[in-house]
């Protein structure tokens, strides 16, 4: 399961109004045209798929049960998605 909140670099208290906020600077950090890395492309796609979910009420509700759940399922799995997705993030 991917961290949407992570992907966008917010809490997952956060309005919908800062969530707009933070998809337009990854989105504009990471367009192709724009960012010539060979990993922008992806990243891009990443971004518009956490927006994607998290700018929906509805899905943004189902996702946040389904994470909690998954938190409480299988924690230890999730604590080490967690903390490999902050160390790829600190170590870029």
């Amino acid at each position: 399961m991917k961290d949407y909140y992570f992907i966008l670099g917010v809490a997952s208290n956060t309005s919908l109004a800062d969530i707009k906020k933070a998809y337009r600077v990854k989105a504009a950090e990471f367009h192709p045209d724009r960012n010539s890395s060979e990993l922008a492309p992806q990243k891009f796609h990443a971004v518009k798929e956490a927006y994607d979910v998290l700018s929906d009420e509805d899905a943004r509700k189902a996702y946040d049960e389904n994470r909690r759940r998954n938190l409480l399922e299988s924690p230890i799995e999730t604590a080490t998605e967690i903390w490999q997705n902050y160390l790829a993030g600190v170590l870029q």
